[in-house]
C-alpha cells in the first residue's frame, strides 16, 4: 500500500521483531553463562516455534491487507480490460510478506521435532531480508526524487541485515551478530515509520504527528 498504513504496518513489525530479537539474544547469552555445559534451556526452544508461528501469522496479515484494501488487486495479478499489469506496488509487498512467512516455516521446521539442520532458519531469513532489500531497490523507479532518496537509505539497514544474518548461518549464537541483526531491524521499523511520513500531509494527517 502506497500510503502510511502501508508503510507503518511492516514498519511496526520489524520494531517488534527487533526489541524482541534484542531481548532474547540477551537472555540467551546470560543462560550460557550461567550453564556450565553450554546448553540452552529447552524453553527457548519452544520461543523460537512460537516466534516463527507469529512470523507467519504476521506475514498472513500483510498479504492479506496488501491485497485485500478497496484498491488493492484482490489477488489479480492481470487485467484484460485493459491489458495491464494489477497493482504491481502491492504485489511487491505481498512479495516481501511471503519470504518472511516462509522463514517462519522454517524456524518452526528448524525447531519442531522435525529438527531440520540448525542454520537453515537464518539462511531462510537472510534470503527474505535481501529479497525485501531487492525488491525496494526497483521499488523506486519513476518516483519522485524525495521518495526515492528515503527509500534508497533504507537500502543500507536492508543489506546490512541481511549480511549480518548470513553470517549467523556460520557463526551460531554470536551475541555480537544477533545484537547487529536486533539493531539493523528496529532501524528498518523505524526507518519506515519515517518514510511514511509525508503520507501523513497526503491523508491530512499532519496534525497528529
Amino acid at each position: 500500500m502506497a500510503n502510511f498504513q502501508g508503510h507503518a504496518l511492516p514498519g511496526s513489525f520489524f520494531l517488534l521483531f527487533g526489541f524482541w530479537w534484542a531481548v532474547k539474544c540477551v537472555l540467551k547469552h546470560y543462560s550460557r553463562k550461567l550453564n556450565k555445559k553450554n546448553n540452552l534451556h529447552r524453553s527457548f526452544d519452544k520461543l523460537e516455534v512460537i516466534e516463527g508461528a507469529v512470523k507467519v501469522t504476521f506475514a498472513t496479515i500483510g498479504i492479506l491487507a496488501e491485497q485485500f484494501v478497496p484498491d488493492g488487486p484482490h489477488l489479480y495479478l492481470y487485467t484484460r480490460e485493459p491489458w495491464s499489469w494489477v497493482k504491481m506496488m502491492n504485489w511487491q509487498h505481498s512479495t516481501m510478506y511471503l519470504f518472511f512467512g516462509l522463514s517462519g516455516v522454517m524456524d518452526v521446521l528448524t525447531y519442531s521435532p522435525a529438527r531440520l539442520p540448525l542454520g537453515l532458519d537464518r539462511l531462510m531469513l537472510a534470503i527474505a531480508v535481501f529479497i525485501e532489500g531487492f525488491l525496494f531497490y526497483f521499488h523506486v523507479h519513476n518516483r519522485p526524487m524525495l521518495d526515492q532518496h528515503i527509500h534508497t537509505l533504507l537500502l543500507t539497514a536492508i543489506f546490512g541485515g541481511s549480511i549480518s544474518i548470513l553470517l549467523e548461518v556460520f557463526l551460531r549464537d554470536n551475541v555480537i551478530l544477533e545484537l547487529f541483526r536486533s539493531s539493523l531491524t528496529i532501524l528498518q521499523g523505524s526507518w519506515f515509520w519515517q518514510v511514511g511520513h509525508p503520507w501523513i500531509d497526503v491523508l491530512g494527517l499532519g496534525c497528529l504527528w
